[in-house]
């Protein structure tokens, strides 16, 4: 087990009792808004039950983020369904420390690749699970979930799919603390392709959402093609909000 820093008075653990699983649906319906269909607390808890993750990050009884993720047909495969941060807890490094619990939790139980959907418009998401995590992506899926509500209302439910391979050698740099991401992109063969994505697309929705539907069509037209020409998204950075992409 990798040991990291947490903010005073939060430990990492699963979920326990039916109380703690209607707490992740209020923490839910808090990040995602009331509208959004929530995850039914009864159905986390058998998932659980039956081989799944469902674990949170606590001060005391309070549930401030959760991790949630499911057993795949393959069985060194889990789909991570859920991440979450309730917007008061934003900024203690709460969803990267679920991301490495649920790689250590995988890891003990034999799992060694992690899959999950995520908007590629949102700079959160993508710093979070390219730069820090060392997901790669290469597989878009156009309006995943059909129309959405809450903070997704307005906009095609577009998602890129990561794949998270818990071994690889610049996954295990990362979780050490160490800079994977630049050490896994030295020696890439050609230049890379650069998508710029917005500062913050979820503003962008609210104040004017046909320019986030022009901006989340162009950048469907870009991935897909690209994938489909045989590229990689390895690379994300920060500070310019940029995709970096690879051919294979």
């Amino acid at each position: 087990m990798t040991l990291r820093a947490l903010p005073a008075g939060v430990i990492l653990r699963d979920l326990t009792g039916m109380a703690e699983f209607r707490a992740a649906e209020r923490l839910q319906n808090a990040v995602w808004g009331d509208d959004d269909l929530a995850d039914p607390g009864d159905l986390m808890m058998v998932i659980q039950q039956e081989g799944g993750l469902v674990a949170g990050a606590f001060r005391g009884d309070v549930l401030l983020g959760y991790v949630f993720g499911f057993p795949t047909r393959e069985a060194a495969v889990q789909h991570s369904h859920r991440l979450a941060v309730l917007p008061q807890a934003r900024g203690l490094g709460l969803a990267l420390a679920l991301k490495w619990y649920q790689r250590d939790w995988c890891l003990a139980r034999g799992i060694n690749l992690v899959r999950w959907t995520y908007d590629p418009l949102r700079h959160a998401n993508a710093n979070l699970n390219i730069a820090r995590l060392g997901a790669r992506v290469s597989t878009y899926c156009q309006d995943y979930y059909g129309p959405m509500e809450g903070i997704n209302k307005g906009a095609p439910s577009d998602r890129l799919l990561a794949n998270w391979q818990l071994n690889a050698p610049h996954v295990a740099r990362l979780a050490a603390g160490q800079d994977g991401q630049s050490a896994s992109l030295v020696g890439q063969s050609g230049a890379a392709l650069h998508l710029k994505i917005p500062q913050d697309f979820g503003a962008l929705l609210q104040s004017d959402p046909q320019a986030a539907l022009e901006i989340r069509l162009a950048a469907r037209q870009f991935l897909v093609a690209h994938f489909d020409a045989g590229y990689e998204i390895r690379g994300y950075d920060a500070v310019s909000h940029s995709y970096l992409l690879f051919c294979n």
